[in-house]
Parts: C-alpha cells; sequence; structure tokens
C-alpha cells in the first residue's frame, strides 16, 4: 500500500475536507484551504522550508478549481484578508496552485470550486519581487566563471538553512479547511483548522511548527497503516480513507484541530 501526500497540505487538510464531509454534510460545494503562518524568524527574508521548493511554488501560475475545470491565473494575482481564530492574528492571504487541489476535485466531485490559500508578508513578497527581477530565482543553468550554475540553486545556499530558523521563531500557524455545501437541504459553512506554536514545537522537538506540522501527520499515515486501519492494496489519496482514525491521532499527537460550525468569515 502506499499513501500520497501525508504532510499538513498535503496530507492533514485532505484528510480534514473528508471529516467535514463524512460528518457534517449530505454534498460539498466549495473548499478554501488556507495556510496561515504567524511566526516571526527575525531575518529579512529566508524560507521556512526548502528555499529552492518554496520559491518555485510561490512564483509558479496560480490553478483553482471553479465550475469543472483547473483555471490559471497570474501568481500572487489574488488576495484577501484573513482573520485566524484564538487570537492568531489577521493576515493577507493569496490564492496560489497546491497539488491536494488535483485529488480533492476528483475524489468529491460535487465541488463546485476549490483554492488554495497561504499567508505572504510584504517584505517577504518584496523581496521575491527583487530577487525575481534580478534572476535569482531562475532554473535554468547559466554559465558563471565556466561553469554552469543554476540561480535559484545558488540563492539556497545563500539563504537562511530552514532547519536553523526553530530557536528564533515565534508566533503560531493557523492551517484549515472552509468548507460550504448542504445538510439537509439546508446550506451551511465549516472550519476546520489547527493551531501550532513555533515555540512550544522547539521546546519539544527542536524543530518550529512547519517541521512538526508536516512530521506528525506523516507519522500518522505510518501508523494507520501498520495498524490496519487503512491497510489496503493500492496507491491512495489519504481523503479516500476514513479520516475518523486519522483525525483521532492528530489529537492524541500533539496537533489538536477545532470545527466551527455556522463559520462566519
Amino acid at each position: 500500500m502506499a499513501l500520497l501526500g501525508s504532510g499538513f497540505d498535503p496530507g492533514a487538510t485532505n484528510v480534514f475536507t473528508a471529516y467535514i464531509a463524512k460528518h457534517y454534510f449530505d454534498e460539498i460545494h466549495t473548499l478554501d484551504i488556507i495556510d496561515v503562518n504567524g511566526g516571526d524568524h527575525g531575518y529579512p527574508f529566508a524560507t521556512n522550508f526548502n528555499p529552492e521548493i518554496n520559491i518555485r511554488e510561490v512564483t509558479a501560475e496560480c490553478r483553482h478549481w471553479e465550475n469543472g475545470e483547473f483555471v490559471t491565473t497570474p501568481a500572487m494575482s489574488t488576495r484577501q484578508s484573513f482573520t485566524c481564530p484564538d487570537g492568531v492574528g489577521t493576515y493577507n492571504i493569496y490564492r496560489m496552485y497546491h497539488e491536494e487541489l488535483e485529488s480533492l476535485v476528483k475524489n468529491f466531485p460535487s465541488l463546485k470550486r476549490a483554492q488554495f490559500w497561504m499567508s505572504f508578508g510584504e517584505s517577504y513578497l518584496k523581496h521575491l519581487e527583487v530577487l525575481g527581477n534580478v534572476g535569482m530565482t531562475g532554473i535554468e543553468p547559466v554559465d558563471f566563471n565556466g561553469q554552469q550554475i543554476v540561480p535559484i540553486q545558488f540563492l539556497k545556499r545563500l539563504l537562511p538553512d530552514p532547519a536553523s530558523l526553530g530557536p528564533r521563531t515565534k508566533g503560531k500557524t493557523c492551517i484549515g479547511c472552509v468548507v460550504t455545501g448542504v445538510k439537509d437541504g439546508k446550506f451551511e459553512t465549516v472550519y476546520l483548522y489547527n493551531i501550532c506554536d513555533h515555540q512550544e514545537c522547539y521546546a519539544e522537538v527542536q524543530s518550529q511548527a512547519i517541521s512538526y506540522t508536516t512530521g506528525v501527520p506523516a507519522m500518522i499515515g505510518a501508523k494507520m497503516m501498520l495498524e490496519g486501519k487503512w491497510l489496503q492494496p493500492g496507491v491512495w489519496n489519504l481523503e479516500q480513507l476514513d479520516p475518523d482514525p486519522f483525525m483521532a491521532d492528530m489529537n492524541r499527537y500533539g496537533l489538536p484541530w477545532t470545527v466551527i460550525e455556522d463559520y462566519q468569515s
């Protein structure tokens, strides 16, 4: 058996969607996955995971699902303000492409729209714009002193190692799914989310919350297979399997979640 994408997003957010669909709706119509990192590491510019992957992801064209097809728009061209619950704060979030949308719209064919949003600060975006303008985010090799180098790989070497950010990072992440749909003929909106504290994660495992929220769901996915709760032949996305035992273990292993019914954004 193989599980595809057992981190947080993709991963836990796929399970969140399945859990909401199972317990709160007869049919789901829209999905917004919202990933807010309210952490501050004190550097002018750094990425919370592999800089090459992070920068490619942010600068790629956006694709979201609407009315039966993927719609392409320029990178970072759609922005809105989002207020996280429990005092985490209000942040600008930007619509971008994320791979879990590919499987979610197939496994929940009633979805009329599915979008992924991520928060970014103005300093991060301004640095990224300048680096792009001078060619440092390029992915094609260039000749430098007789050697072929890839600009974004050279940039990765210059930036702070994401593993070094743990002791410096303060604040919280807030990642979850806002789903609308119909239950017993009535239109409903449900928000399911997890909040994770960077400093608490570092005290426990000497890493910041981005690593923690990625690693714990991977462990739970493996545990589901080892315990036989998800063990079956084939290759599966997480939303295709029973979400309940996975969600119970998120509460058990440091990623507690909350559901808000009748959610008003």
